[in-house]
């Protein structure tokens, strides 16, 4: 399949465009405790700090491309958005900086600092009770007040804006065997996908999804995009109901593979993220290490492998729970 928006020139084009907007987020190699306790010596595993990006995550590349490409009547009657809260917060931010309003769509279950953070931002934030509910909700924003939807995931502008990640993970790290991506609706993964393959093709890209949200590795089964009954999960910043087409179609063409770890293996990386590297990470920036160190530690070990660490958009409360349960786990 062609994509030509998604051609490595484009790609350079737009990250070079949105370069004021958007810090080069830096990269870190992890030398310390989990990593050469439990992999041979040879493994090189370097983390992409992308939760030091602006709002907290990787998600303000897609938004600012999206919200860049609108046109004079469009920013007037303003962008809407739907999310767990990290692409809220992002839409929020770029909708702000362009001058634009922004009324989002959040979740009863969001966590309240992440809702206070859009409101903090200038957005009108909406809870609904589930994440189909929400989907319907921002829909119908849409249609009666004529507002751009800022999809999370899905379509050209944002795989273009993500893809920012993964040329400069490129750049900071050459050579890597694999590169480790966590999956929500594929947005990052489609984009650094992209970047990632056209410029280093012997490079594997694996996604990683919690089992209890799965959308992508179900779609690639079944050969289309599926959408699931329930997402039940931890990582809501990965709890996409529904796998889509522009997405889908992207990733079968650039990914690898898409393995799935528990909420348990979530955990456990989440603790080790904090003793060995000491990060505050939300579950969804787990995924990654939880993948090396898990379904892909037998084939990974001994290579260099990158790893996305994607945002730190999370409660103490929830932070402190999450690392408490997996170093229960590791004590068990």
């Amino acid at each position: 399949m062609n994509f030509q928006e998604l051609s490595l020139s484009t790609l350079r084009d737009v990250h070079a465009r949105l370069k004021p907007g958007v810090l080069r987020t830096p990269v870190w190699r992890w030398q310390t405790g989990a990593i050469p306790e439990q992999l041979t010596p040879e493994t090189e595993v370097w983390l992409k700090l992308e939760l030091f990006q602006k709002t907290g995550t990787f998600k303000l590349r897609g938004a600012l491309n999206t919200i860049q490409a609108l046109d004079a009547p469009a920013r007037a009657r303003g962008v809407t958005a739907v999310s767990a809260g990290n692409h809220a917060i992002a839409v929020a931010y770029a909708a702000r900086e362009a001058g634009v309003s922004a009324k989002v769509v959040m979740l009863q279950h969001s966590s309240p600092a992440r809702v206070q953070a859009c409101e903090a931002l200038g957005a009108d934030v909406h809870l609904a009770p589930d994440v189909h509910q929400a989907f319907e909700w921002v829909q119908s924003i849409q249609t009666q007040e004529g507002r751009t939807m800022i999809h999370p995931f899905d379509g050209p502008l944002t795989s273009q804006g993500t893809a920012g990640v993964g040329l400069e993970f490129m750049d900071q790290v050459p050579h890597l065997d694999a590169v480790i991506v966590p999956v929500g609706g594929g947005g990052l993964i489609s984009g650094v996908a992209a970047a990632v393959k056209q410029l280093q093709p012997q490079c594997q890209v694996y996604g990683v999804e919690p089992l209890g949200a799965d959308s992508l590795s179900q779609s690639l089964s079944a050969g289309e995009p599926v959408r699931l009954e329930r997402v039940t999960t931890i990582a809501d910043s990965l709890g996409a109901p529904f796998a889509l087409r522009y997405s889908f179609d992207v990733c079968r063409a650039f990914v690898d593979e898409v393995v799935r770890v528990s909420d348990d293996e979530l955990c456990r990386a989440m603790f080790y993220l904090f003793r060995d590297m000491k990060l505050v990470t939300e579950p969804a920036t787990a995924a990654g290490t939880a993948a090396l160190l898990g379904p892909l530690k037998a084939r990974l070990s001994g290579k260099r492998v990158g790893i996305v660490a994607c945002g730190a958009n999370v409660d103490v409360v929830s932070f402190h729970a999450f690392v408490t349960r997996g170093q229960l786990l590791l004590e068990s």
